[in-house]
């Protein structure tokens, strides 16, 4: 490629990536809170955002629809009709007051690069030489969890795991699942239609780090190897409440609060010296609470992370075995509470390909790291394989109005993901696997 060929690619890129962060922002404003971004599951505003992002995926000749979920899917469709199936995706809802790039990015970065691979096939781009395989470009209509303190319903309905009680609960004005996809001019007796089917192979999300770890590193693009399972728990400590002037220090008081300060220190110090583990009491309540008495009883809510789950199960135990020693000893009594969600690896041959797509991209390695947080990747796994590539956060910043990205971080994911079709289309041994499994699934549905 000669010189001015290499400026001319690197100043169309440059004005993708100002593009697609331009597009994020005009997302940004739909919202259901003048003056804020915060839009959730099926709420008005994300007509609008249907009707922006699918006439882009339209003008990039993808087949647009919406199934009785609300996710919007943009299909480029294959050379073959019955060729497997590549899902690119993220969710289009936020968090209340939320910023522009969590969850839409991935979704226009998506359709950036369905954009990029027909501008190079008609360009006659070695690059863009026809996919063996059709891509399909979804953005999910729920993940954060807002409107029903359920996470997820929109990737849940495209593994076909949106039942019957997801769909009954209500939102704070008692409207529910089922009702909010009815009131969007949507049918949830169609909702088996909205589950994906044989053809897919495999899932790729892009997504923001929400973290400080790769500025920290001076790194772009990390490589999402598992997303972190997590324990949460509640754990309720009632001592004895008490005069706080005439009862003396020492074994005649039964603070909770004492109990749980002691508990809550106990909890940084192992966490601080087990690698990987992150553990945060994130809640702590003191009920009828005065000045002048000794606490009587205290709430405190932990929250407990780990790529491999021996390890967080073995934090567990540590933090329930201490807070009971430190309750015994101060005369304490304690309750818990709490739940559990399995860590969710990426997909080994996914992952190892989308890290060389962005060595070759970049000229640097990308960052290999666990996800703390949870994506829809962890529920699409569930069925295929499933890779996510994260961008940078400037400041660690997420869940914030300041929320942004670099447009250079942008342009090196977007190039990324050039790649990472280009690698797949290219990969004979991993192409050969992929219809395997594809014909195998398909005869396992006909004899089902």
């Amino acid at each position: 490629m000669s010189g001015i060929e290499k400026q001319t690619v690197s100043i169309a890129t440059t004005e993708r990536a100002q593009q697609i962060i331009a597009r994020c922002r005009e997302l940004a404003l739909c919202t259901e809170v003048k003056g804020e971004t915060t839009r959730t599951f099926l709420a008005p505003s994300m007509h609008r955002v249907h009707a922006l992002v699918g006439g882009w995926m339209q003008a990039a000749g993808m087949q647009v629809r919406v199934d009785a979920a609300g996710n919007l899917r943009g299909l480029l469709p294959a050379a073959d009709p019955y060729a497997p199936r590549l899902l690119i995706g993220s969710h289009l809802d936020t968090v209340v007051n939320a910023g522009a790039f969590d969850g839409p990015l991935g979704v226009v970065l998506g359709v950036a690069l369905v954009e990029e691979m027909v501008e190079q096939a008609h360009t006659n781009s070695p690059a863009g030489k026809g996919m063996p395989f059709a891509i399909e470009v979804i953005g999910f209509s729920e993940e954060e969890g807002v409107r029903f303190a359920k996470p997820f319903l929109g990737s849940l309905a495209l593994v076909g795991e949106l039942d019957s009680a997801t769909l009954a609960c209500t939102d704070r004005s008692g409207v529910s699942v089922a009702d909010a996809i009815r009131h969007f001019g949507l049918n949830p007796d169609e909702l088996p239609a909205a589950v994906i089917d044989n053809s897919a192979f495999g899932y790729l999300e892009f997504h923001i780090e929400q973290g400080p770890v790769l500025e920290s590193k001076g790194i772009a693009l990390g490589v999402v190897d598992a997303i972190a399972g997590q324990t949460r728990m509640e754990f309720t400590f009632t001592g004895q409440a008490n005069h706080a002037g005439t009862t003396p220090m020492g074994p005649l008081r039964h603070d909770a609060l004492a109990a749980a300060a002691e508990w809550i220190v106990e909890v940084e110090r192992y966490a601080a010296a087990t690698p990987g583990l992150v553990a945060t009491v994130g809640k702590v309540e003191v009920p009828s609470a005065a000045g002048n008495v000794i606490p009587g009883a205290c709430v405190a809510t932990i929250d407990i992370r780990h790529a491999q789950d021996s390890v967080r199960h073995d934090a567990a135990h540590h933090f329930l075995a201490a807070a009971d020693s430190t309750s015994a000893k101060r005369g304490v009594a304690l309750s818990t509470t709490g739940l559990d969600q399995a860590a969710v690896p990426m997909d080994p041959a996914l992952t190892a390909l989308l890290a060389g797509a962005a060595a070759r991209a970049t000229g640097q390695a990308p960052r290999l790291m666990t996800s703390g947080a949870g994506h829809d990747a962890m529920v699409v796994a569930r069925r295929v394989p499933a890779a996510i590539l994260f961008l940078r956060t400037p400041g660690g910043l997420s869940h914030d109005p300041d929320e942004t990205v670099l447009p250079a971080d942008v342009e090196a994911a977007l190039a990324t993901g050039v790649e990472f079709l280009r690698s797949l289309r290219d990969d004979r041994a991993m192409l050969t696997r992929i219809a395997a499994r594809t014909s195998q699934r398909k005869r396992e549905d006909i004899h089902a």
